[in-house]
């Protein structure tokens, strides 16, 4: 049997090695075109070790959500990627929690973008700490999110958690206070930006000069869409008593339509759809009914359903006219 912790710490041994002398930064990594620039410019410095951290989300909200890109990109650049996944378990259930009840309120719709922020930089503090960075670094630009990116904000997540003096911003750096490591001299500041607002004019001026390919800048967090949040309003009211919620129900509001009555019914709305949702209705514990003619998949939560279930199941068929789904508008989550 292979022995894991020993494997742990020769990689610790070998890492210490090869960053001797240097000073260890661990960068935020979205995979977005912001943090790839933030990466450049930290590469510019002398005398630092970069290591990149990119944190796999429920509901998405980085420019970037494909790991392989983000994987690819941290080889093409020879840094070191971890990866932190807040879909699994202990770590899902401590961001649905702020998800329902952030302390520093929610955006245009049921996004938590302080609290989200804040606990991405816990865990990267605890991880900085275990691979000794000294520097903790996201590619955030001063006033480019209303939400959680004003100067005031920028202070409320660097003290909550517990970063005062340790988070550096390396795109809007000189218009905002003195790290510790620039004090220090550890980071040359005059190396850094002071980039701020929403235009990104200086972005792509960067982008070119650095020879930067990124993703473009579309689809962000699922928690800013109005009919998204209703469906994850409904998961909270009904299915999170009595039983955890796992991250194929997050997955779920995003398939099919989906209704309540005396327990929840997801129709699927295409061939592809119904495959997805028979997949997570199994996955889930849902029962499972396939139509006999052409038309949707069903999933639902009450056996007793079942004659619901199939009248919904003719009314979204193919060939089923609008006026045949009108009793059961009520019912649409």
């Amino acid at each position: 049997m292979v022995n894991e912790s020993k494997i742990l710490m020769k990689s610790r041994k070998m890492n210490n090695v090869s960053g001797a002398g240097k000073t260890k930064v661990l960068l935020l990594f979205s995979g977005g075109l912001d943090s790839r620039i933030a990466l450049k410019v930290l590469q510019e410095q002398s005398g630092l070790d970069v290591e990149m951290v990119f944190f796999v989300l429920p509901f998405g909200g980085g420019c970037c959500n494909n790991f392989d890109c983000v994987f690819n990109y941290s080889q093409t650049e020879g840094v070191k990627l971890h990866v932190i996944d807040l879909t699994k378990k202990k770590f899902l259930k401590e961001y649905l929690d702020i998800v329902r009840e952030p302390k520093h309120g929610f955006g245009t719709g049921m996004n938590p973008c302080k609290d989200c922020k804040i606990l991405m930089l816990r865990h990267a503090k605890k991880l900085g700490e275990e691979i000794g960075a000294e520097v903790i670094a996201t590619g955030e630009v001063l006033s480019q999110r209303p939400m959680s990116q004003l100067k005031h904000q920028l202070d409320l997540t660097e003290r909550m958690s517990g970063l005062v003096g340790k988070l550096l911003r390396p795109l809007s750096a000189k218009l905002l206070k003195l790290t510790d490591a620039e004090k220090s001299g550890l980071l040359d500041r005059n190396k850094l930006l002071d980039i701020s607002g929403r235009q990104r004019k200086r972005q792509m001026e960067l982008a070119t000069k650095y020879k930067i390919k990124y993703p473009d800048s579309g689809g962000g967090c699922l928690l800013c869409e109005k009919d998204y949040c209703k469906k994850l309003k409904d998961l909270f009211m009904n299915d999170s008593f009595g039983r955890e919620i796992k991250f194929e129900d997050i997955k779920l509001l995003n398939v099919g339509r989906h209704f309540r009555f005396k327990g929840k019914v997801v129709l699927g709305r295409d061939k592809e759809e119904n495959k997805v949702l028979e997949f997570l209705g199994e996955k889930l514990g849902y029962n499972v009914e396939v139509s006999k003619i052409p038309g949707p998949s069903a999933i639902f939560e009450d056996k007793k359903n079942l004659k619901l279930v199939n009248e919904l199941m003719v009314a979204y068929s193919k060939g089923s006219g609008i006026k045949g789904r009108e009793k059961f508008k009520s019912m649409r989550i």
